[in-house]
């Protein structure tokens, strides 16, 4: 029996009520997943604060295989950060390492190897904004990250990173992934190129 059109609940024969997952009540199916996994509950915005500590590498590579499948991780890595929410679910990972690209290599710069998140609102954001700080206490004067052409790269901007303009080089045809890039820094004052 339904209780009204438009209130949204069902109750069962044995009197539960429950929420009403008809397509004409909901077609958005991620809505519905996120109701069942409690996601969009005001018990959850609470626990929605998150926490930014450091986590092993392997841990941030294993979220990166999990999260983004078509990517492999990155081999190595200086130090890795991750994103928990109150309830202690990592959410998001941030894994900081030394320059792929050669022109970079200077020991004074740090790079954003690879960002991922759960899918969570968010959560790049406050990530990125403690991978700099860190970076400045262990000596680095500039991170660098990529994004695809198509990314918009707000979470970057919002953290402080720039665009950086394409260096001599850039492109290499010879290069396997050959994906158009945006390259973005951040540096000390008065510190690196």
């Amino acid at each position: 029996m339904r209780l009204g059109p438009h209130s949204g609940l069902t109750v069962h024969a044995s009197g539960e009520t429950c929420p009403d997952y008809t397509m004409e009540s909901r077609n958005d199916k991620k809505t519905i997943a996120n109701e069942r996994q409690g996601l969009n509950s005001s018990e959850r915005l609470e626990n929605q604060r998150l926490v930014i500590s450091p986590v092993p590498i392997q841990t941030a590579r294993a979220f990166i295989a999990w999260t983004q499948p078509r990517l492999a991780p990155p081999a190595g890595a200086a130090f890795a950060l991750g994103a928990q929410t109150g309830d202690g679910i990592l959410v998001g990972v941030a894994l900081i390492g030394w320059p792929i690209a050669w022109a970079f290599d200077d020991g004074d710069t740090a790079e954003v190897l690879a960002l991922a998140t759960d899918g969570t609102p968010d959560v790049g954001r406050p990530l990125l904004g403690a991978v700099w700080p860190l970076a400045r206490e262990m000596g680095y004067r500039r991170l660098i990250a990529y994004t695809r052409i198509e990314e918009s790269g707000m979470d970057l901007w919002d953290a402080g990173f720039r665009v950086v303009p394409r260096p001599l080089g850039w492109h290499t045809v010879s290069r396997a992934d050959d994906v158009a890039r945006v390259l973005w820094a951040i540096r000390a004052v008065g510190g690196g190129r």
